[in-house]
C-alpha cells in the first residue's frame, strides 16, 4: 500500500498499452454477469469506520470457496469486520458467514446460495481479514483457517455440515495481524502444513494519524508508519496438532509487511516453495531446502523488486504458466501509480519482469489492485487475468457521489491474445466484458470458482463497506473444455498436483491444483482447461504431490473428471 517510485514507462511501452486497448478480440465477446441480486448472497463487509482512520479499516476483506458439504458444488465463506477500536466488543460484531451453493448445474442457471452459518456451528466474530481452505486432517472434508486482526481461528469440518473451533488444540492461533495463508505439504509427508502471511504491528495505543499527499485531509497511513512482523510457518504433526517452525525454518528471520502468499515449486526440484508479496518492501521467495529449512532467493531469482529496482506495494498474487513455457509465472498487484508486475519464468527458478512488454503496465497505473487470479474466461486455451481494485488513499478526483468515501475503483479483466511471444499479449477488455465491470467499489477479495459446473469459471468478490458480489461467466462460446478434480489414493484432495494437457506437437499446457493466492482469499482447487475448437479425446500427464507421474488418455471433453492417483498409467 505504500507509494513507491513510479515505474519508468518509455514511449514505446505507452504506445503498446494504448494499442492493446484498441485490439479487440475477433473471437467471442466476454460476458461476466452480476448475479448477486436475488442470488441469496446477502452480505456487506462493515469495516467499522468511525472517522479515526484506523489502518485496518482500509485493508480487509477476503472471500473463500470450499465444498463444505461434499456435494460437488463450491460454497462461499465471507469474513466480516465490524466494530473497531480499543473498546470494541467482539460480541457485537455480526460475524463471518457461510453460504451453501444451491445452484442447479447448467450454463444458463442463475447462481443461488443460502446462508447456513447458524447450522454450521461457525461463530467467528474476530475482525476478519482473510480465509484459507485445506483438509488439514485428511478426513476428506474442507477445513477453514480464518485470519484476523488478532487471534486466527482453525475450523475443523466434521463432514456432517458442522464445524468445530480447534484452534487451541492445533496450536495455530497467531494473535498478530494476519491477512493471507497457504496450506501446502512442505515435507512430503502427506499432511498439509500452514504458512501465514502477517502484516504490521498495528495496535490502537500506537495508532498514528496521517494526511493525504501534499498535507491535505486526514487519510489512512501507509505501512511505513509501522514495523513489519515476521510470517509464521506451522508444520502439521498429524492428530490435529501443528508445530510452530517459524524460527527454525528461517521464515521468522525476515520481518516484513506480508499480504499475499502462494505455494509453488519455483525451481522444479520437487519441493514446494513460498512466494510472498510484501507491501512497500522487497518480496520474498522462500526456497525449500528440505528438512524444514527455507532460504529467501527473491533477489537472485529476479522477483524481489521490479525491473527498475523498486520495491512496490505488493498485495495480491497468483501463479500460472501464462506463456506456455512449462513453468509457472508470477503476478503481483500493486498501488496506484505503480504498475502491477508480471514476472515471467525463464527456467530453473529464474524470472524476468515482462510487465511493460505484456501490455499490463500502462493499463494498471490508475488503479490499486488487491485480489487477482488467472482463468480462461473464453475457453480459447489461454489464461486471462482478473484484478480486483480499490484505493487505499483518497482518489484525486472522485465522482461527486463518492466524495464522502473516495476510495472506489472499477475492476479489470485482461484477455490473452493467444500469441505468447508477441508484445501486448494481454489487453484490458474490462469495458467489453459487460456492465458488471462498470460497477465501482473498494474490492479486496477475489475467489475463482465454477459455481454452476459449466466449465466457465465464475468469480466471488468482497468489498469494503459494500456488498459481496458473484459474477457468473456467461460468455457465449462454442469452445470446449475439460476439468479435473484431483484426488490422492486415499480420496483426499491432491493439492498442488500439476496437470499437463498433451497437445501432440504443440507445447503442453500446464495448470496446478491449488486454493491459495489472490488476496486474503481461497479459490476452487479444481483445474479447468479451455480447449477452443478441439473436440477429440484428451490426454493429460499428472505430477502428483509425491512427485510420481501418470498419464491418462481418451478423456471426454465438456465435463469434470474426478481422477484418483493410480487411475492412470505410471510414467
Amino acid at each position: 500500500m505504500q507509494p513507491t517510485p513510479t515505474r519508468r514507462l518509455d514511449r514505446g511501452a505507452l504506445t503498446l498499452g494504448l494499442c492493446a486497448l484498441v485490439l479487440a478480440s475477433a473471437a467471442h465477446a466476454v460476458s461476466l454477469r452480476d448475479d448477486t441480486a436475488g442470488s441469496g448472497l446477502d452480505f456487506r463487509y462493515a469495516n467499522g469506520r468511525s472517522g479515526a482512520f484506523y489502518f485496518p479499516e482500509i485493508m480487509g476483506a477476503g472471500v473463500g470457496v470450499l465444498d463444505y458439504d461434499g456435494d460437488g458444488r463450491m460454497d462461499i465463506y465471507l469474513v466480516q469486520g465490524g466494530a473497531l477500536g480499543p473498546d470494541a466488543d467482539p460480541a457485537k460484531r455480526p460475524g463471518d458467514r457461510l453460504f451453501r451453493n444451491v445452484t442447479p448445474p447448467g450454463a444458463a442457471q442463475t447462481l443461488r446460495f443460502e446462508d447456513v452459518t447458524e447450522p454450521s456451528g461457525i461463530h467467528a466474530t474476530g475482525y476478519g481479514m482473510g480465509v484459507a481452505v485445506g483438509d488439514f486432517d485428511n478426513d476428506g472434508d474442507d477445513d477453514l483457517y480464518v485470519l484476523n486482526l488478532g487471534a486466527n481461528q482453525l475450523w475443523r469440518n466434521d463432514g456432517e455440515g458442522r464445524f468445530r473451533d480447534v484452534t487451541e488444540e492445533a496450536g495455530v492461533g497467531d494473535a498478530r495481524w494476519s491477512v493471507s495463508a497457504s496450506f501446502a505439504d512442505i515435507d512430503g509427508d502427506g499432511l498439509l502444513d500452514l504458512y501465514v502471511a502477517n502484516y504490521v504491528d498495528f495496535d490502537f495505543v500506537a495508532h498514528k494519524r496521517c494526511r493525504a499527499a501534499g498535507g491535505g485531509e486526514t487519510d489512512y497511513c501507509s505501512p511505513s508508519a509501522y514495523h513489519g512482523v515476521a510470517d509464521s510457518l506451522y508444520r502439521n504433526l498429524g492428530g490435529g496438532r501443528f508445530e510452530d517452525i517459524s524460527v527454525t525454518s528461517g521464515i521468522a528471520a525476515q520481518p516484513g509487511p506480508g499480504l499475499g502468499v502462494i505455494a509453488l515449486d519455483a525451481n522444479r526440484d520437487g519441493r514446494l516453495d513460498f512466494y510472498v508479496a510484501n507491501d512497500g518492501k522487497p518480496n520474498y521467495l522462500w526456497m525449500n531446502q528440505g528438512g524444514g529449512r527455507f532460504v529467501d532467493d527473491a533477489v537472485l531469482a529476479g522477483v524481489a523488486v521490479n525491473t527498475d529496482g523498486a520495491a512496490e506495494a505488493g498485495m495480491g498474487i497468483d501463479a500460472v504458466d501464462f506463456d506456455r513455457s512449462g513453468d509457472d509465472d508470477l503476478f503481483v498487484t500493486h498501488m496506484r501509480n505503480e504498475s502491477n508486475t508480471l514476472y515471467a519464468s525463464v527456467g530453473d527458478g529464474w524470472f524476468e519482469d515482462r510487465t511493460a512488454r505484456s501490455g499490463l503496465a500502462a493499463s494498471s497505473m490508475a488503479y490499486t489492485g488487491f485480489g487477482t487470479g488467472w482463468f480462461d474466461v473464453d475457453l480459447d486455451g489461454w489464461p486471462d487475468l482478473f484484478i480486483a481494485n480499490g484505493a487505499v488513499v483518497r482518489e484525486p478526483e472522485p465522482p461527486a457521489a463518492e466524495a464522502d468515501y473516495p476510495y472506489l475503483q472499477r475492476d479489470q479483466l485482461f484477455r490473452h491474445n493467444g500469441r505468447p511471444g508477441s508484445d501486448a499479449a494481454l489487453r484490458d477488455e474490462s469495458a467489453r466484458a459487460g456492465d458488471a465491470l462498470a460497477v465501482r467499489g473498494i474490492t479486496r477479495g477475489l475467489a475463482l470458482a465454477d459455481f454452476n459446473q459449466d466449465g466457465r469459471v465464475d468469480l466471488a468478490l468482497s468489498n469494503l463497506e459494500g456488498p459481496a458480489r458473484v459474477l457468473r461467466n456467461a460468455t457465449d462460446t462454442a469452445h470446449h473444455w475439460i476439468g479435473f478434480d484431483l484426488r490422492r489414493r486415499d480420496g483426499t484432495r491432491a493439492v498442488h498436483a500439476e496437470v499437463r494437457l498433451l497437445d501432440g506437437g504443440t507445447a503442453p499446457r500446464l495448470l496446478r491444483s491449488h486454493g491459495d493466492g489472490s488476496y486474503a482469499s481461497a479459490r476452487d482447487p479444481r483445474v479447468v482447461f479451455g480447449l477452443a475448437a478441439e473436440d477429440g479425446p484428451v490426454a493429460i500427464e499428472i505430477r502428483w504431490p509425491d512427485g510420481k507421474r501418470e498419464r491418462v488418455t481418451t478423456l471426454a471433453h465438456d465435463r469434470y473428471h474426478r481422477l484418483r492417483q493410480g487411475d492412470g498409467e505410471a510414467l
